[in-house]
């Protein structure tokens, strides 16, 4: 009886480390924190390019359902990774803007913000149409790059 205790105890506990590992991931104060390579992952990929031998990949996350502070507009979140063409190592160093002009003619313009995994901004794309992501980087060799395009929103 003492050893099906034990070996019931041992089990618990091991099934209890990854789900304690799980939440610990979850308690952050930013929306964006923690979530890094999640969050990239989470995101559709929406257009894929290679300029001057960085591929770059966007990303985007519509945060419909997700707990937002009040009054914030933002209500998508654009990611966009960058990878060296040649050795498929990522690049987490640089700089990145991205201008999005909405179907109103209206315009955002946002820095990305280097994240783990990913640089990126939220948002707002709230008005259904055609959105243009233009986006300018410069990485690590010191050269601006630039990659555009169309999203739509239904």
């Amino acid at each position: 009886m003492k050893k099906t205790a034990a070996l019931i105890a041992v089990l618990m506990m091991t099934m209890a480390v990854p789900l304690a590992v799980k939440a610990a991931e979850h308690d952050h104060g930013s929306m964006h924190e923690g979530h890094g390579g999640q969050m990239a992952q989470a995101g559709m990929v929406v257009h894929r390019q290679v300029v001057d031998g960085v591929k770059v990949t966007f990303r985007i996350m519509d945060m419909k359902g997700m707990e937002m502070p009040k009054g914030i507009k933002e209500t998508h979140h654009l990611m966009a990774e960058f990878v060296d063409a040649k050795s498929g190592k990522p690049i987490n160093e640089g700089e990145a803007k991205v201008k999005v002009v909405g179907p109103d003619k209206s315009e955002q313009t946002k820095d990305l913000v280097g994240m783990e995994g990913h640089f990126g901004a939220d948002i707002a794309m709230s008005k259904p149409g055609k959105y243009g992501v233009m986006c300018k980087f410069k990485v690590k060799d010191g050269k601006v790059r630039s990659s555009k395009f169309w999203y739509g929103v239904k």
